[in-house]
């Protein structure tokens, strides 16, 4: 029994690093947009404003998800789902705005994609692993 919670214990510090890190490359790469210089933006080319805000600003909450795994809460297994949740929202809303006509990057779809990806992952597996405390 203790090498299944010794195991337990290395896949929830596992998906807590990938959340902590997705949180930082993502504060990273839409802050260099929304806070550099104009190259920056030019080099983002077509990307839709309030979608890399929502972006952005996740970043911090993705950082707090993988604490909160890290230090194995409850809470954090929900804010998890919710991010995954979110992020679904929010990749609809983008698809409607490309149905509709929007500039945006193919780059834009694939790291949308990634994100969806990912947090369902861990939502999945924090779920799994944390649901009982």
């Amino acid at each position: 029994m203790e090498a299944a919670a010794h195991q337990r214990g290395i896949t929830v510090w596992l998906i807590a690093l990938v959340a902590v890190g997705f949180g930082s490359m993502t504060l990273k790469g839409g802050g260099a947009v929304l806070f550099g210089d104009e190259a920056a933006r030019i080099a983002a080319g077509n990307y839709v404003p309030l979608l890399l805000w929502f972006n952005f600003l996740s970043g911090f909450v993705y950082i707090a998800a993988g604490v909160g795994l890290w230090l194995q809460q409850r809470w954090a297994v929900r804010l998890s789902m919710v991010l995954a949740a979110a992020i679904a929202l929010a990749f609809v809303a983008f698809g409607l705005y490309i149905l509709s006509g929007g500039a945006y990057e193919q780059r834009t779809v694939i790291a949308m994609s990634a994100r969806l990806g990912v947090w369902a992952v861990i939502a999945a597996v924090a779920y799994r692993l944390l649901r009982r405390g």
